[in-house]
């Protein structure tokens, strides 16, 4: 038999196929309607799990793998159609349809917005290029900003979440998942750090370096070339300004933004020390409730998968299957549960397609643990 002739039978084959894998979906949707009547959930694992062990024991040995991941996507298949009928009316659903029609249709100008930091804080910079002309109040840690929003003492909270260089703020993601929150805008800007000094302190004379532990890992190269000197790290690359301006001593320097220099009486010996010249930081705007702005295409979400093998790629799958191109995916172990991890994901989709909605209803119902963080567009 030549290669057309095998060709043609796997044609046939698939055109069967197609024929009932559409059967079967009509019956899914009648199974869904039942269970709406008897008020059950889509998703039943013991079913779920008894069906395929059958399957498998039928199959040939040499086939059981695949039989297994086969059905487990027609499964997985069958569950997506049953919730599209079922639950488009849930909690979650309901919720975001809310936040489109109802968040103003214009980003506010002058909030109250909440920062780590002190003046001249890149928090504050990132603050500046998403509101005209914002009323700021300045935090300590990252966990007061979560706490001022929560608590209502502030509309908007700005965090920095990743650098191109450093790579993931992990303290700020270790605390999304204790903190209740929305993200509405994000921001990337451009970071360059300064060597910030006391006036007439020459480079000769420093022997400490204080700044943000981020700032440190971007100016590596420049501080191994400072051999002899100790590098401190503190809160904030403005505390660091701060620092260096209230100290009695003529022999330190702080890596911090250049408009630092200014605000705390400091000269620059040098700018642009970090290692690399397309130094940026994506920074987030935070809300106590959840506010969709017009142009919203990006989305993030947590969640927790069943800890078992293939969990996570059944989940991401669900990103392809559902046409959402995935442009981060950040790990974060769980507290209370070892070896146990909260994914954190942003994904690009526009909210207004007509599917978005849907989309994250079913994301959610193939999630142990689900939180939608909210859906926003970014500065650049």
């Amino acid at each position: 038999m030549n290669l057309n002739e095998l060709r043609m039978q796997i044609d046939g084959i698939d055109d069967r196929m197609l024929e009932l894998f559409q059967q079967r979906m009509e019956v899914s949707k009648s199974i869904a309607e039942v269970k709406k009547e008897m008020g059950k959930a889509v998703y039943d694992s013991a079913r779920e799990r008894d069906k395929i062990n059958s399957l498998i024991a039928k199959a040939d040995q040499e086939m059981k793998r695949d039989v297994f991941s086969f059905f487990s996507s027609v499964m997985d298949l069958s569950r997506s159609c049953q919730t599209r009928l079922l639950d488009f009316d849930s909690d979650l659903a309901l919720r975001i349809t809310d936040a489109i029609e109802n968040t103003p249709k214009v980003f506010p100008d002058f909030p109250v917005v909440a920062c780590q930091g002190l003046e001249g804080a890149h928090s504050m910079l990132a603050c500046s290029k998403m509101f005209t002309s914002p009323t700021i109040m300045y935090f300590d840690t990252f966990d007061a900003v979560f706490t001022a929003i929560e608590k209502g003492l502030c509309q908007y909270g700005v965090l920095p979440i990743e650098n191109s260089s450093a790579g993931s703020v992990n303290q700020v993601y270790d605390l999304m998942m204790k903190h209740r929150f929305s993200i509405v805008r994000s921001v990337r800007l451009r970071v360059d750090h300064s060597l910030l000094v006391k006036p007439g302190t020459a480079l000769a004379d420093i022997r400490e370096v204080y700044s943000h532990e981020q700032a440190i890992s971007q100016c590596s190269e420049f501080l191994a070339n400072m051999p002899g000197v100790k590098v401190t790290a503190c809160e904030n690359t403005a505390v660091a300004a701060d620092m260096v301006a209230k100290s009695g001593r003529s022999d330190v320097a702080a890596l911090a933004s250049y408009v630092c220099a200014d605000i705390y009486g400091l000269e620059c010996l040098k700018e642009n020390v970090q290692d690399k010249g397309d130094n940026a930081t994506r920074f987030i705007c935070i809300s106590k409730n959840l506010e969709i702005y017009p142009g919203a295409d990006k989305t993030s979400i947590m969640a927790v998968t069943a800890h078992k093998p293939g969990a996570l790629y059944r989940l991401l799958s669900y990103f392809y299957a559902l046409g959402m191109n995935m442009t981060k995916i950040e790990s974060r172990p769980l507290p209370e549960r070892n070896f146990e991890f909260m994914f954190y994901f942003d994904l690009e989709k526009s909210v207004y397609a007509p599917d978005f909605t849907q989309t994250i209803v079913e994301i959610n119902e193939a999630c142990e643990r689900f939180e939608y963080l909210g859906s926003y567009s970014e500065i650049v």
